[in-house]
């Protein structure tokens, strides 16, 4: 794996999105919803830096299936998160690469009635954009790779790494084999 992004700049940039945050929603009280899986480490650590009073919950969408680095189908389940009606809301995810799951996951949200909805994302792809929409909170433009790390993951391994890395097609193929092995 190449890294892109090691622990302290993670750190770094996620600070500053943090601050940007608070001030931008000053003397208000903030609903963060995060959006499950990739969305959780960022969160996490987002939640600690921002002095403001806030409530928290999840709303779980998922595009990919399986071992895939493409789209499928997206699925939405609302279920899970908090009442939003009348709130002003921040929309976390780990990720804006085309952007269509992002504005899906919008669209969705305002169906509950919420006061405001921004949303803050840890990355965004370069050149990928497919949608009139640009996040309202960015901690780092990338290259188009694909990425692991800090929450973001392939078929569910490597959310756990501390740091930012791009896939190499060596990877994948080992990752195949270890995942084989193990069936």
């Amino acid at each position: 794996m190449k890294t892109l992004l090691e622990k302290e700049a993670l750190h770094a940039g996620v600070s500053k999105m943090a601050k940007q945050i608070e001030q931008a929603y000053e003397g208000r009280q903030l609903t963060i919803v995060g959006v499950l899986t990739g969305s959780v480490v960022l969160m996490a650590d987002m939640i600690r830096l921002i002095q403001l009073p806030m409530r928290v919950g999840v709303i779980q969408a998922s595009s990919y299936r399986g071992a895939t680095t493409e789209r499928g189908d997206l699925i939405i389940n609302s279920e899970l998160m908090i009442d939003i009606s009348g709130r002003d809301v921040l929309l976390v995810d780990d990720i804006f690469d085309t952007g269509r799951t992002l504005t899906r996951v919008i669209e969705k949200m305002h169906e509950f009635g919420p006061n405001s909805i921004r949303s803050a994302v840890l990355l965004q792809k370069e050149g990928r954009v497919e949608v009139d929409y640009i996040p309202d909170f960015t901690a780092f433009n990338i290259p188009d790779e694909f990425v692991v790390g800090y929450g973001l993951d392939y078929e569910d391994m490597y959310r756990n790494l501390p740091y930012l890395a791009a896939l190499e097609p060596a990877d994948l193929e080992k990752h195949a084999v270890l995942s084989n092995n193990q069936n």
